[in-house]
């Protein structure tokens, strides 16, 4: 913590090496997060970089309740979700409503496993960047950030019905387009 300290007191004195030193610390793990939210890779960077850009410009403003990372993850999915709702209106569908659970048998060794699920990874990030930006938010909010119903309608600005039916077509269209990418 109090590496993290020396680390914030030297960025926000403009220290070139410490700004770098905490973009390099994490970049990655942000950068996921930008991924989830961009319908490409590219956009994903830009995402990033204005992302960053934000927390260089506002750390001052972090006391230091939480941790450093919390903060910056809010900061880059706000700037995320503002990339959003700037590409395009939100169009939202109604109804349709789906719950299904599949259980997978663990049936490979660790290291098969670890390849797997790092393929499967990267399919699924793949999968949701096709999927409608409406219900990739959504699904990005409820189900990889936590949010509520309530929490997604209040960022969004629209109601608790319609982020319900976005989670669940979003849901339906994921499940849709891995049976799709599984059979080919």
């Amino acid at each position: 913590m109090n590496n993290a300290l020396h680390l914030i007191e030297a960025c926000l004195r403009n220290d070139r090496t410490a700004q770098k030193q905490l973009y390099l610390q994490f970049k990655d793990k942000l950068f996921v997060l930008c991924l989830r939210y961009a319908n490409c890779h590219d956009d994903a960077e830009d995402i990033l970089q204005e992302g960053f850009i934000k927390i260089f410009r506002d750390l001052h403003q972090y006391k230091g309740a939480g941790s450093l990372e919390g903060w910056m993850r809010k900061v880059v999915l706000n700037v995320a979700l503002q990339y959003v709702t700037k590409q395009r209106k939100l169009k939202f569908e109604s109804e349709d409503e789906f719950m299904d659970n599949n259980n997978w048998e663990d049936t490979q060794t660790e290291q098969e496993n670890d390849l797997f699920n790092e393929h499967l990874a990267k399919g699924l990030i793949q999968l949701m960047q096709n999927m409608p930006v409406g219900f990739r938010t959504v699904l990005n909010l409820y189900v990889l950030e936590g949010y509520t119903h309530q929490q997604i309608a209040d960022q969004l600005e629209i109601s608790v019905g319609t982020s319900k039916s976005q989670l669940n077509r979003a849901k339906k269209h994921l499940r849709e387009a891995l049976h799709k990418s599984l059979t080919n």
